[in-house]
């Protein structure tokens, strides 16, 4: 009986522990990428005021037509969004002109970057998601 306990214990702890996400981990990486690649070119940028059933994937494919973007959003945005699963409604989120950007040897760089960093912390979840992982860098690829 001693041994049935001790082995289901020893499995809830592993579990545990490989199950384990730290999303204060995760948001410190985000911050940590938005730190370090201000300079976008916002002049001229929109806004939108985040609703209810909104994602930033949905965000960036209304304003870009391409959903592979939002970390754009997100870098514009930066002191409002920390972290891409924490959107709220009633949050204003900035939305750069990718165009002006692209063309700005700064603003290009700056969302290359981003798109690099964002791939990497994707790349480094428990279970990453390849396809916003490729998404992301090919999107960095064509800048």
């Amino acid at each position: 009986m001693k041994k049935i306990l001790l082995t289901a214990l020893i499995i809830c702890v592993m579990l545990a522990v490989s199950c384990k996400s730290n999303p204060k981990d995760t948001d410190e990486q985000y911050q940590n990428l938005y730190d370090a690649n201000a300079g976008l070119d916002l002049t001229g940028a929109g806004t939108y005021t985040v609703k209810k059933g909104d994602t930033l994937s949905n965000i960036s494919r209304r304003a870009y037509n391409d959903g592979f973007y939002y970390p754009v959003i997100m870098l514009a945005s930066h002191g409002v969004v920390v972290n891409p699963d924490k959107i709220k409604p009633g949050m204003v989120l900035t939305l750069p002109d990718l165009e002006k950007n692209k063309s700005n040897p700064n603003g290009r760089k700056c969302m290359k970057n981003c798109l690099i960093g964002f791939a990497n912390i994707e790349k480094n979840k428990t279970n990453p998601n390849w396809r916003l992982i490729d998404g992301f860098r090919a999107r960095a690829d064509d800048l």
